[in-house]
């Protein structure tokens, strides 16, 4: 009696070792034996460089955009306060806070506020022998600089800013264009002059320099001088008053829900002008732009993706016969499938993490990397009078790392499915017809 039971061939879990055997044989394989190793290997140098670039690129936007966020917060009020504009008692328009002191103790006791102190602020041009430059006066008193982070606590400082009250502090690039250091000699004329019987006359006062600071900022550490406030209103006429009161609050970054009570402490006549305001734009716009590159440098890692396609048609088509032998055997369309997706989604996770090793390294180091640049070319690679800040800077955050990685490895996977499924749709009749 004949037994007319069949026994179906047994199914193999998915991604099994002989699949990944075939897979790493075909990947390793020369191509005068039908394997793909050097078209591989330009996907894999493809994908890694792609990858390195973006979080390179990624790093250093980001890096740029917290860095000049700092800057701003540790070194610029916070919220200034303005009087709007007014007739004094002589029937002239005018715009000082003369009440300053109560405004500045009313501020100062909103909650969330950490300092009000009222400033005057003026531009003149400095002078010292043979050279000279305009630049941005402020007048404040020396408690209040003193809770001012980046000019008490700054990168670097030469002299003693106690001493304020003898002279004046000035930024380290303005200190290098005048070519004067502590204990020089700077002058400051105002245009604003005194009135003669022979015209205006502008105002002319020689200070000496007491402290030097740098905030890693080139526009503050090009054009900011500090000097006593009680000075700075004899020197710009401001007798009788201030020109702003300038406020620190708790979280900077949420500054919007201090503004308000700000307002209403500071009293009616009185408008409010925050970080934000001054340089809210250029931050959005520096999102903006973080955006549109990690969607260019994308379309990078995708074009060299897409070598892993070249690789895998040429090698389904080298492969015919060893997929219809491989068929015969008993292997699934399924088993098929996953050999040749393997071959792609290696190519695609080595190059992924290599980039990813090497992105990282490079944004850690890139101080190190710009100096040897500048060294063998002979030039600046970072202009900081166009991009503000002193030196490339380069913030790795896991985030970025992670969603570069799910970017370049989606679209590894993705652009390995077609060749793989054309191969397992290969009829091996067909490809052992003629052999």
């Amino acid at each position: 009696m004949t037994d007319t039971n069949t026994t179906a061939p047994a199914r193999t879990r998915p991604f099994a070792a002989f699949e990944w055997q075939i897979a790493w044989r075909y990947l390793r394989a020369k191509r005068k034996e039908g394997g793909i190793s050097v078209i591989a290997g330009y996907a894999l140098v493809g994908v890694m460089l792609g990858v390195a670039t973006l979080i390179v690129v990624q790093a250093v936007m980001i890096g740029f955009r917290e860095e000049f966020t700092e800057r701003i917060l540790g070194a610029n009020p916070h919220v200034q306060i303005f009087a709007a504009p007014y007739e004094d008692e002589w029937g002239m328009p005018s715009r000082l806070i003369t009440d300053y002191d109560d405004v500045a103790a009313r501020v100062e006791a909103v909650p969330g506020v950490i300092r009000a102190a009222p400033v005057v602020r003026g531009q003149v041009m400095a002078s010292s022998p043979g050279r000279n430059t305009g630049v941005e006066v402020t007048g404040i008193r020396l408690e209040d600089l003193m809770d001012v982070p980046l000019i008490a606590n700054p990168e670097a400082a030469w002299g003693e800013l106690e001493r304020l009250e003898d002279g004046i502090a000035i930024g380290f690039e303005l200190a290098r264009e005048l070519g004067v250091g502590t204990g020089d000699i700077v002058t400051l004329i105002s245009p604003e002059g005194m009135d003669t019987p022979f015209g205006t006359q502008p105002r002319i006062n020689d200070y000496e320099v007491v402290y030097v600071f740098r905030v890693g900022r080139w526009d503050i550490d090009r054009i900011r001088v500090y000097m006593p406030l009680q000075e700075a209103q004899f020197y710009f006429d401001r007798d009788e008053g201030v020109d702003e009161i300038e406020a620190m609050v708790a979280a900077a970054t949420d500054v919007e829900r201090y503004t308000q009570a700000i307002a209403d402490a500071a009293g009616p006549g009185m408008y409010l002008w925050t970080w934000r305001d001054a340089s809210g734009a250029f931050l959005a716009a520096l999102d903006v732009e973080r955006r549109v590159m990690f969607i260019i440098l994308s379309l990078v890692v995708l074009i060299a993706a897409l070598n892993i396609i070249s690789g895998l048609v040429m090698l389904v088509k080298n492969k015919g016969r060893d997929i219809g032998i491989l068929r015969t055997m008993g292997l699934t369309q399924g088993s098929i499938m996953r050999v040749f997706f393997l071959c792609g989604a290696l190519i695609g996770v080595t190059g992924t993490l290599l980039g990813v090793i090497l992105g990282v390294v490079f944004a850690l180091n890139i101080e190190a990397i710009q100096g040897v640049v500048e060294w063998v070319f002979g030039g600046s690679v970072w202009d900081p009078e166009i991009r503000y800040l002193t030196e490339i800077p380069a913030r790795i955050r896991f985030g970025d790392v992670a969603a570069v990685m799910a970017m370049a490895l989606a679209l590894s996977f993705l652009i390995t499915l077609w060749p793989a499924r054309s191969a397992a749709r290969l009829n091996p009749v067909e490809a052992l017809r003629y052999e």
